[in-house]
This record gives structure tokens, C-alpha cells and sequence, in this order.
């Protein structure tokens, strides 16, 4: 295997240990993917506990065809989904979870309010998927629907949520903070008042301002 390959995997793989230890999924559920090169595709495998995957144990499927080109571990069984993003988005890096608040919140609204300034950047509301039965053509045909013009991250409806990004770091950080913002949607609900929202000008203020959060790169103002 290939130096990109392998340590692609290394991050796949702890990634989706990341998932149980941080309570986003139970057991094996939930899966995680990244891209290496134009064509290539590392997925966790189906029903495998993830503190049992080692560096031999690489799922790899190539993005065109769909064929697995590495591996004896057969892939997640929410392959299509994972591929139907790759093709349809920039993404790089795939983190799905049945992350409870997440899921919760996916069955009670067709998008998450904006409850916090964080939205902006996610895009703005959050969009829950239509159901479909998971593993489905249908299910990434919905995932897509809900992903327009976002690209970050979507609810799917009584199921969980999907985050993508340029890394898997960044594609889990987005998927911890939308579990959080559920969280705390879930909370101000509980109390039987309407929570107040951000408004759309509130949102873009929060973005421009966030656009420039961080530590700049050296020798840059």
C-alpha cells in the first residue's frame, strides 16, 4: 500500500474510534470515508468493531465504478451513499454518525433552526434528509437534495447525520458542532417556550466575521 494510502486509512480509522469514544454512535453503526487522489475511496467495513481494524484491514473502492480494488473486509453497506456524495460535491472527507441529539432533532423538523451563530458556518439551517431505507440509491438521492448549495452537513430524517470536508478533521468538527446545536435546540425546546432565532442578516454578519476567524498564516497581515 501506498504511503498516502496507509496513513489515509490510519486517519479513517481513528476517526471512526473517535465516533464511539465521543458517543456519536453505538456498537457499529455510523461510518467514515476520505479520499486519496482522484479515484480512490477508503470506507470502513460492515458490521467490524472499529477497535478491531489495523493497518492490514484497509477498505478501498474506486470512485468510478464503484469495484473494490482493496481489501478483504467487505465496505460499509452505506457505500452508495459515500460515493454519491464524492461525485456530486468537492468533498474529500465523509463522517456519518447516528449522534443522538442529531438524530432526535431529525425527526421533529424539516431543518434545524438557527439556534446559534455557528450555523453560518455550516452554511446556514442545517436541512434534515428525507427517509429512505439506509444502504439505498434513494437515501444518497436524499442526502444530495439536502446537501444543495450547503455541502457541509444534513441531517437525515430517523436515522442521523452526514458532515463532509476538505479533511476529516474538518468534517468531524462539523459533525460534532451540528450534534451540539441539536443539543442545544433540543434543551431551549424542552422548556415549553419558542426559542428565539437568529435572523437571515444576523447569520451573514456571523459568517463575514467568521471567514476571518483563526490565526493567519505567517508574514500575512
Amino acid at each position: 500500500m501506498r504511503d498516502a494510502e496507509q496513513k489515509t486509512w490510519s486517519d479513517v480509522v481513528d476517526a471512526a474510534r473517535r465516533t464511539v469514544a465521543d458517543g456519536l454512535v453505538v456498537g457499529t453503526s455510523g461510518n467514515v470515508s476520505a479520499r486519496v487522489g482522484d479515484d480512490l475511496v477508503l470506507v470502513t467495513p460492515t458490521g467490524v468493531p472499529y477497535h478491531r481494524l489495523g493497518p492490514d484491514d484497509v477498505v478501498a473502492v474506486d470512485l468510478g465504478t464503484g469495484r473494490q480494488v482493496r481489501g478483504s473486509l467487505r465496505p460499509t453497506s452505506e457505500l452508495p451513499l459515500h460515493l454519491a456524495v464524492y461525485r456530486g460535491t468537492d468533498a474529500r472527507a465523509l463522517v456519518h454518525t447516528h449522534a443522538p441529539h442529531a438524530t432526535a432533532v431529525s425527526t421533529l423538523v424539516s431543518e434545524l433552526p438557527p439556534i446559534h451563530y455557528m450555523t453560518a458556518d455550516l452554511g446556514g439551517p442545517v436541512r434534515v434528509a428525507d427517509y429512505a431505507l439506509y444502504g439505498t440509491p434513494e437515501l444518497a438521492d436524499a442526502v444530495l437534495h439536502a446537501l444543495r448549495d450547503r455541502r457541509t452537513a444534513c441531517l437525515m430524517r430517523n436515522h442521523g447525520m452526514i458532515s463532509l470536508g476538505e479533511s476529516l478533521e474538518q468534517a468531524y468538527d462539523r459533525g460534532a458542532q451540528l450534534e451540539w446545536m441539536c443539543r442545544v435546540w433540543l434543551a431551549a425546546s424542552s422548556t415549553g417556550a419558542a426559542p428565539v432565532v437568529l435572523s437571515p442578516a444576523e447569520l451573514a454578519a456571523a459568517s463575514a466575521k467568521l471567514s476571518g476567524y483563526g490565526q493567519r498564516s505567517p508574514g500575512r497581515p
